[in-house]
């Protein structure tokens, strides 16, 4: 009885991975979230928004990495230092003036929300630029 609950809890680990098997150095099965690593973070690009002027149904592609140096766009940065992490491909409703978040934590990606008032952001490191 024992056994047939060790491997129905083994299956079903195994498929909240996609099917992938994580086992520690002594056998035993581990916790999904101490299999892998931890996602990808941004880093902080800046420490304010970037005014920027879009054009409406014009498709653009947001850095989400902070990584890129043509902020606040991509430039392709997050395929070497940050894969996992892709640019937000997004098309304005309207023309005009817009905020791009540059500290990469806004709730409302690509807009700036304000995030970058708070201390953990105001008080990080910018990454050097080259």
């Amino acid at each position: 009885m024992l056994r047939m609950r060790a491997a129905a809890l083994g299956g079903l680990m195994r498929a909240a991975r996609g099917g992938r098997r994580c086992r520690d150095p002594s056998g035993g099965l581990r916790v999904p979230s101490l299999c892998s690593a931890p996602p990808p973070q941004p880093v902080i690009a800046a420490k304010e928004p970037f005014p920027v002027e879009l054009k409406e149904g014009k498709s653009y592609s947001w850095c989400a990495c902070g990584h890129s140096q043509r902020q606040p766009f991509c430039d392709g940065a997050h395929k070497k230092e940050a894969p996992g992490l892709s640019p937000l491909r997004f098309t304005p409703a309207r023309t005009g003036p817009a905020w791009l978040c540059g500290c990469k934590r806004t709730r409302t990606p690509p807009y700036c929300d304000g995030t970058h008032k708070g201390e953990a952001v105001q008080g990080a490191p910018l990454p050097p630029r080259a």
